[in-house]
């Protein structure tokens, strides 16, 4: 994304939508894939969510991966269906404005906003432990891992990190296709290979815990309580998170009305299979005990595979899933950075945000100041966490789960809205446009309840508190609350949005479809 690009010219029906000046047509579908399941990080991913949802659900951690992917699926649906007609880089900010209007739209935006914020603290966090892991295992030097524990120095190299990848984004050196299907073909490989080994040792009686598979452990309607369920969903949700990046490039895909909703989807299925594959292996092999290995040492319940690695892989192949921990992790870092910064651009855009915050790099042709911005909050928010936290990660999670169910439930019934005219003109219609969409929407509604509810519970947390009540519950629902109050800050400085003049609710979308080319 070096060169200048065409302006864009919006769908017919969407024509209040405006040319950001993004490089337009430089990512095809398989690239749009690399760049999700790159955002998604499975690596890093894995290695914070696994020993969440062993301590919430134990054997049943399988059957929670498909839970959390099911209404991710059907909401993915809306997605690729909303941005076929008005592709735009703000994805659920821009939808859900024009479905239910400023308000909503805004709020919508504040949550994505904020789950990248609490995702890129994550990341740069797991990049920093597994740095240090890889430095003290590859030149023997047991205390160095210890610096990752040392807050002060955890904090610097964290905030270094963050730096770094700012920098680095706000290049366009993010959206190259080739390092990342380097970094994330490397990953997948390594995590592939783990899975496969551990696999192998279970089956052979040399692993520690020796367990048999079992399709039960895929059945989540037995064995678990209503509170663990959507503790453990959280998670899984949490563990999907990213696949959307692939929605806000809609501007600058080959094909803008395609290419992001094919693309999302193949991301989808795959990060389900790697998950599944993943998980089986870990729990076959360490089981779900609370001591040694087991998945459910609380010891290892932030750096699961940090304990597992040796012993599956032995001393030669071990720091190569530390090294693809770390890859996964400062790749994501920076691919993270395109749905954050594309969404305050496009808030900037619409006079929904500052307008500094629309302003694009003459010659990279990406949203710098945004990413800087994105950044610097980062930092800050990473460093007040874990001056509150000691389990920095765990709470993190949680938060992002309330997080990702307010926004993405929010753009699942906006897809129902924006196409209510249109809804039952055909059985495509209604099973994409209406029913998958709204049972997704319905489902994240019902978990972002309960898991709110659940936050006020320090103890469903890292323990953390302020005033009695969970450090979750402050950084999931409080951070929306604050969300409220910024917004009429916005509309008082910034009129014209709040007044529809910049993003109007309805267009001609709704009811002219007659024009539109059919897939």
């Amino acid at each position: 994304m070096t060169g200048p690009s065409e302006p864009s010219t919006p769908p017919q029906g969407s024509t209040d939508l405006v040319d950001k000046g993004l490089a337009a047509g430089k990512v095809g579908t398989f690239a749009g894939a690399v760049l999700g399941i790159s955002c998604v990080a499975p690596g890093y991913t894995l290695t914070a969510s696994i020993g969440l949802i062993v301590a919430a659900v134990g054997l049943k951690m399988p059957a929670i991966f498909i839970a959390g992917f099911i209404p991710m699926f059907l909401t993915a649906y809306a997605y690729r269906e909303l941005n076929s007609r008005a592709p735009d880089c703000g994805a659920s900010f821009t939808w859900s404005t024009k479905a239910f209007g400023p308000y909503v739209g805004w709020m919508c935006g504040w949550g994505m906003v904020l789950a990248t914020i609490i995702v890129l603290s994550n990341l740069a966090a797991i990049a920093v432990e597994f740095f240090y892991l890889f430095i003290a295992r590859v030149f023997n030097a047991p205390d160095v891992a210890d610096l990752a524990d040392n807050k002060a120095v955890n904090i610097l190299t964290t905030l270094a990190f963050i730096a770094l990848a700012t920098f680095i984004s706000g290049r366009g050196i993010t959206t190259s296709e080739r390092v990342q299907y380097i970094l994330v073909g490397f990953q997948m490989i390594v995590l592939v290979a783990f899975a496969i080994a551990a696999i192998v040792e279970s089956v052979n009686g040399n692993a520690p815990a020796g367990l048999h598979f079992s399709l039960e452990w895929f059945n989540p309607f037995t064995g678990m309580a209503i509170g663990a369920f959507v503790i453990g969903v959280t998670g899984s949700i949490f563990a999907f998170w990213g696949w959307d990046t692939c929605l806000t490039l809609g501007e600058e895909s080959k094909d803008p009305t395609k290419v992001p909703g094919r693309a999302g989807l193949l991301c989808v299925i795959s990060i389900l299979l790697t998950y599944l594959l993943v998980a089986v292996a870990v729990m076959m092999y360490a089981g779900v005990g609370t001591t040694g290995i087991g998945l459910g040492n609380e010891e290892i319940s932030e750096n699961v595979f940090g304990a597992l690695a040796y012993p599956v892989l032995g001393s030669w192949a071990g720091p190569l899933l530390f090294l693809a921990i770390l890859a996964s992790s400062a790749a994501s870092l920076q691919t993270t950075f395109l749905p954050a910064a594309r969404t305050m651009l496009a808030m900037g855009a619409y006079g929904a945000f500052p307008k500094k915050l629309a302003s694009v790099h003459p010659r990279f042709l990406v949203p710098t100041y945004s990413t800087v911005v994105a950044g610097a909050i980062t930092g800050i928010f990473y460093t007040a966490v874990s001056l509150l936290s000691e389990h920095t990660l765990l709470d993190t999670i949680a938060a992002l789960g309330i997080m990702i169910c307010w926004y993405y439930g929010i753009t699942a019934f906006a897809c129902v809205w924006f196409f209510r005219k249109e809804l039952f003109s055909s059985a495509r219609n209604v099973v994409f446009k209406f029913l998958f969409p709204l049972l997704g929407g319905i489902m994240l509604t019902a978990v972002f309840v309960i898991s709110v509810r659940e936050s006020m519970d320090p103890d469903n947390g890292s323990g953390a508190s302020i005033f009695g009540i969970g450090l979750v519950f402050y950084m999931g629902f409080g951070l929306l609350a604050l969300g409220l109050v910024l917004m009429f800050v916005m509309r008082a400085l910034s009129p014209d949005f709040f007044a529809g003049r910049t993003l109007r609710r309805d267009t001609p979308a709704l009811v002219d479809e007659s024009s539109l080319i059919q897939k």
